[in-house]
């Protein structure tokens, strides 16, 4: 292990953007397609990852789809958070936010009640086992459109986890504005219940999308919001008012919004004076983790030992979590700068 190597495994980190099926491992995807060997994903570990080779944002779309198709009991829950909080625990994480998509769950026949079962108690048994909290966003897949902000919100007000902080929006961004009033009915509902408004947007379209999440949405934070840098009014904007965007690098590039990492904007973002954070987003589908983001900010972007820092410092900011945990984090991330 390399100095820098050391210094990121030692680094607290927060996760805000990782998805629950797209933090499944190969190992546990192969487990969930045997399963259910009448899903359409492949169940040998060659061809499974010949499967995660995407051509485009819609392909792995529709892979992802496939196998959220997989998750078909509360087990097949519970199997995903604990999987993916060891995973972070082992890289010195001791917070995440998981996105997870209750939509698809039920409409693999799941009931409501028994997703939520299975979320709080893996969120209990991370706690308890592995010393990592976990809080959950619920997300709308966008394709599903205005049912899909539906039975989110449904699932969010009726039978929220206990962790549940977050209200997001996620998918094609290009299928969104026939079903923009109800997304922004969905949002509102969750915000006046007391969730905090975390859509995806600027991912794979411009800077439209985010200024609809922002005056529509009411964002408090931005998942991925890469193309901002294409309007100079939003670039002064996001930096007056420090809203926070969680970026994927290996996430965009892996889906083609980005030719390779030395092409990737973060850095203009970081020069532009911008609030960023640094995320995994779906770590086995894109062969990353959040150390690998890291150490790709540092090797491939240049970023030294207090910039990383300060993007550490930067996600337990923008965290939901309490005062007395960020203050913890940000005091050991301090003590190791």
């Amino acid at each position: 292990m390399t100095s820098i190597e050391a210094f990121i495994q030692a680094l607290p980190k927060v996760e805000l953007h990782v998805h629950l099926v797209g933090s499944a491992s190969v190992p546990t995807v192969l487990e969930l397609a045997r399963r259910h060997p009448d899903g359409p994903v492949p169940v040998n570990e060659r061809e499974l990852r010949a499967f995660y080779e995407f051509r485009d944002f819609p392909h792995f779309a529709e892979v992802y789809e496939a196998v959220s198709s997989l998750v078909r009991t509360p087990e097949d829950v519970a199997t995903l958070v604990t999987g993916v909080a060891r995973d972070l625990a082992a890289q010195n994480v001791p917070y995440f936010e998981l996105t997870v998509t209750p939509y698809t769950h039920r409409r693999a026949g799941m009931p409501m009640p028994a997703i939520t079962e299975a979320l709080d108690l893996a969120a209990r048994d991370a706690r308890d086992r592995l010393g990592v909290r976990i809080a959950y966003v619920f997300d709308i897949p966008g394709e599903f459109g205005a049912e899909g902000a539906r039975g989110t919100l449904d699932q969010a007000l009726r039978h929220p986890p206990e962790a549940l902080v977050g209200f997001g929006l996620a998918g094609i961004e290009q299928c969104r504005p026939p079903h923009r009033d109800a997304f922004r009915d969905a949002f509102a509902a969750a915000r006046a219940a007391g969730l905090r408004s975390l859509p995806h947007a600027g991912e794979m379209s411009g800077p439209e999308t985010i200024w609809e999440v922002i005056e529509g949405l009411h964002a408090e934070r931005v998942g991925h919001g890469i193309s901002c840098l294409d309007d100079p009014r939003l670039v002064a904007h996001l930096r007056e008012t420090r809203l926070p965007l969680e970026v994927c690098p290996t996430s965009n590039v892996c889906t083609g919004q980005v030719a390779d990492l030395a092409a990737h904007p973060l850095p203009r973002m970081l020069d532009e004076g911008l609030f960023v954070t640094l995320n995994s987003d779906d770590p086995p589908m894109f062969d990353t983790t959040l150390s690998g983001e890291y150490l790709a900010a540092a090797e491939v972007f240049g970023l030294d030992r207090a910039a990383l820092a300060a993007l550490a410092r930067n996600a337990a900011v923008a965290s939901s979590m309490d005062e007395d945990a960020r203050r913890a984090v940000i005091a050991g991330i301090d003590a190791l700068v």
